[in-house]
């Protein structure tokens, strides 16, 4: 807004203000007294344009936009903890049971037994925040003596972890939030209490999927995978308890029936073929590739809460390999097998699955 007011544009009109009459070249006594006063002003325009987008929620950034979006009842969400599922081995390799309360340490990480799930398999919780806490799996070590215990080991996410939100994340959540306002059970109102529940990455609400006063809602884990059927359980509790649906005891409203379901998965094979400049072989340049395929397939998935279908493309994943250091070009690419783009259904998500490189 007041990127013309610059140290030379404030000098100028100070110095317009100074009668012709006075030497006002530089180095001049009006000159030199003019212009420290001008720098000043030069900077508090500079800081008054950083406060004016400080004010405003398009622009506001860390402490300032949480003020913004706390006058409207919205916050910031804070980084939570993740659930996972541990296994426990006695001799033989049996199941045993576990005191709640037991402390076991992977990577440097600490988790807690917090309840049981079944005969040695119990829900753990990490000590820290976040979505490190999902990304370890394998043997676990006691940090005290358990009797009988012979091996533990660190299994699957129940409920993902999540950071601390960004600034961009709730930007958008607080915009939407004003341009569609949730009320009464409409489909904005579903889609801010689920999305507000831990563990939950998006959500795409069905109205009267099966007649007046029914409502489906499918989920997708905070870590933009398939959620997990304790995740879904804990939804569908919280929103519409499967005792007594309907009847007002979760967070839908009286008379409307929620079924809660997750996403399945829809798995994607990728063939293509590549040509290599003199100095690389397909060795080397086979990781790269990868793992820029699951970008690109993390990218789709985290774009299904607003999208009514994915579509892997060809011309895409082509794209992307193009940009590799060492690939001259690349053809006949293939997905499942036929040279064609992948259709996603509305509530299926791509997932890589084996990727073979011809050279």
């Amino acid at each position: 807004m007041y990127e013309h007011m610059t140290f030379d544009y404030i000098l100028d009109n100070l110095l317009s203000r100074v009668s012709d009459k006075v030497d006002k070249r530089e180095g001049s006594i009006i000159y030199d007294a003019l212009a420290p006063a001008a720098a000043e002003l030069a900077q508090l325009y500079m800081e008054l344009d950083i406060n004016i987008n400080l004010s405003y929620a398009d622009t506001a950034d860390g402490e300032f936009l949480d003020r913004r979006v706390n006058e409207h009842g919205i916050y910031r969400s804070p980084a939570t903890k993740a659930q996972r599922k541990g296994l426990f081995y006695g001799e033989n390799g049996t199941f045993i049971d576990i005191p709640i309360g037991s402390r076991f340490s992977i990577n440097d990480l600490t988790y807690t037994v917090l309840s049981k799930l079944t005969a040695g398999q119990y829900i753990l919780e990490p000590d820290d925040s976040g979505v490190i806490g999902n990304q370890h799996f394998g043997t676990l070590l006691p940090i005290d003596y358990i009797e009988g215990l012979v091996s533990a080991e660190l299994s699957d996410v129940l409920i993902p972890g999540e950071d601390e939100e960004d600034d961009e994340s709730l930007r958008v959540r607080f915009l939407t939030e004003k341009r569609e306002p949730p009320f009464g059970g409409n489909i904005a109102d579903y889609k801010r209490k689920i999305n507000n529940i831990n563990g939950i990455g998006g959500v795409k609400v069905f109205p009267t999927w099966q007649g007046g006063g029914t409502v489906k809602c499918t989920i997708i884990s905070s870590d933009f995978s398939k959620p997990s059927a304790e995740l879904i359980n804990d939804v569908q509790t919280i929103m519409d308890p499967e005792i007594n649906k309907g009847q007002g005891l979760g967070m839908a409203p009286i008379g409307h029936t929620v079924t809660i379901a997750g996403v399945e998965n829809k798995v994607v094979d990728v063939v293509t073929k590549i040509t290599l400049s003199a100095d690389y072989t397909i060795g080397q340049i086979e990781p790269q590739i990868i793992e820029i395929l699951k970008e690109y397939f993390l990218s789709l998935r985290k774009s299904w809460a607003n999208e009514d279908q994915l579509v892997v493309r060809i011309a895409q994943i082509d794209a992307k390999i193009l940009t590799i250091p060492g690939i001259i070009d690349v053809e006949n690419t293939q997905l499942n097998g036929v040279n064609s783009n992948v259709i996603i259904q509305s509530e299926e998500i791509p997932i890589m699955g084996q990727v073979l490189i011809n050279g």
